[in-house]
């Protein structure tokens, strides 16, 4: 928060009255909310917010006799899941489908100390152990086997999916969070915008979108189609659309935090009642449980939020599935568990970090879908892939990194991850971006090291697309 907001004089001389320092008390909750549960669910502060947010059970029984330890005694891990229901007032984005599917899951972790946080998605198509979970209401339970993470919400809604991270990751959870389509625009809507940058323009009838290129406002209904958007963004993986729902979160922490929101009261009244419409929670996660936790972290600021994607491989097995990347995505389980920060972590790189640079790929080869597959192996370890295409000659005999004065300092680290490039230097070229054109002596991306510890590392909520 602004010392400005802190620091501001009173109406009147002498000390501040206490109804001004419990106003700012519940500003500096708030804007810690909206962090903590990634979407925007926020501390209410009458009784009509309390009565807003809808709860569900998760009993012992849906988690199983058998759970993580809890490690770090004072942390605080929220599952977040963001609920894609097709019926009723959602019907419009796809076809009418009772019940509920799950397309984004994250776990939020706040540290003891409550000065760092880290926001972890879970790819959608990772193939992994699932645990057995039993039938409870209208679902019908899962089996113990190998399969794609969120089979467990279909299965067996959040009690499953809860059980299911537990087992896949050794971290004790301590609460969850489920946010629908329509709660979801409410909140961007009450914020009066959230600010993206885009590559290019795009046009994506079936996300419902239509957006021109560069720095721009996008409301709740543009922002859902943005986040929901697939094959209209850089190489069309979920990996992408994971990249892109982490900036546009950050993109919300940094509205939030920047005090436009929480110095106008009739703006942060309507963010707090469309943020407590918008979500279901477990039972043990009050009003009162927020406030609390809100209030400890009046210090923290968007540079000490971090998101990151759990280190993956595309599946040798299953062609389109994706597997988690060892022992990388063991480390960054343990480093949540533990409660440690990845800030330590030495990377052995003083270079531009991977997931600042945008990359677009050309195809300079007559191999078919090779754009697609590089781009999965630069996602993979970080970068932000805006573009593939192909060249305007073929074949292109070299493998070669084009680049402007602006992006000179990020080509040390895309040729570091090359086994052999040629550089191109455009003094022209007003971008930062990488261009990255495949050729006929392509050959491949040098093996990821074990202690290559990066890709763990993620970026935190000053993110700025438009600087990348």
């Amino acid at each position: 928060m602004s010392s400005g907001l802190v620091d501001a004089p009173a109406s009147e001389p002498g000390a501040q009255p206490r109804r001004r320092r419990r106003w700012l008390r519940w500003v500096l909750a708030i804007s810690v909310a909206v962090v903590l549960l990634v979407v925007g669910v926020a501390v209410g502060v009458l009784a009509k917010l309390n009565g807003n947010i809808k709860h569900e059970d998760v009993t012992p029984d849906d988690l199983g006799a058998t759970r993580p330890p809890k490690v770090a005694g004072t942390a605080m891990n929220v599952l977040v899941v963001g609920s894609d229901q097709r019926d009723g007032k959602n019907a419009k984005y796809g076809h009418s489908i009772a019940g509920e599917r799950t397309d984004t899951i994250m776990l939020m972790h706040v540290s003891s100390k409550r000065d760092n946080a880290m926001v972890v998605s879970f790819p959608r198509d990772s193939l992994v152990q699932l645990p057995a979970c039993r039938a409870t209401g209208a679902f019908p339970g899962q089996r113990a086997h190998v399969g794609m993470i969120n089979e467990s919400f279909n299965s067996g809604g959040i009690g499953c999916t809860w059980k299911t991270i537990e087992h896949l990751t050794h971290i004790r959870i301590d609460h969850f969070v489920k946010v629908d389509f329509t709660g979801f625009k409410g909140i961007v809507n009450a914020l009066g915008g959230v600010e993206v940058c885009l590559p290019q323009r795009v046009d994506d009838k079936k996300a419902l979108l239509h957006l021109s290129a560069g720095r721009q406002m996008l409301n709740g209904e543009q922002a859902l189609g943005y986040v929901r958007a697939r094959y209209s963004f850089g190489d069309g993986s979920d990996i992408g659309r994971i990249q892109r729902q982490q900036m546009f979160i950050a993109s919300m922490v940094k509205q939030v935090m920047s005090g436009e929101t929480l110095t106008d009261p009739a703006k942060l009244f309507g963010l707090l009642d469309a943020a407590t419409k918008a979500v279901t929670t477990d039972r043990d996660l009050t009003t009162g449980v927020m406030k609390d936790l809100a209030t400890s972290l009046q210090g923290l600021n968007a540079g000490k939020i971090r998101f990151i994607t759990t280190p993956w491989h595309y599946s040798l097995t299953q062609p389109g599935r994706v597997e988690w990347t060892q022992p990388q995505a063991n480390r960054l389980f343990q480093i949540v568990a533990k409660d440690q920060s990845v800030e330590g972590v030495k990377g052995g790189q003083a270079k531009v970090g991977r997931s600042k640079i945008q990359v677009e790929l050309r195809n300079g080869t007559w191999r078919g879908g090779l754009g697609t597959q590089v781009a999965a192996f630069l996602e993979q370890r970080g970068y932000h892939v805006t573009k593939i295409g192909d060249t305007a000659r073929k074949p292109y005999a070299k493998t070669t990194v084009l680049y402007g004065p602006n992006g000179e300092t990020r080509v040390p680290t895309l040729t570091g991850d090359l086994l052999g490039a040629s550089l191109r230097k455009l003094p022209a070229a007003r971008t930062n971006q990488l261009v990255l054109v495949i050729g006929d002596d392509w050959k491949g991306l040098k093996e990821l090291r074990p202690d290559d510890s990066e890709a763990i590392k993620g970026f935190d909520a000053t993110h700025d697309s438009c600087a990348t």
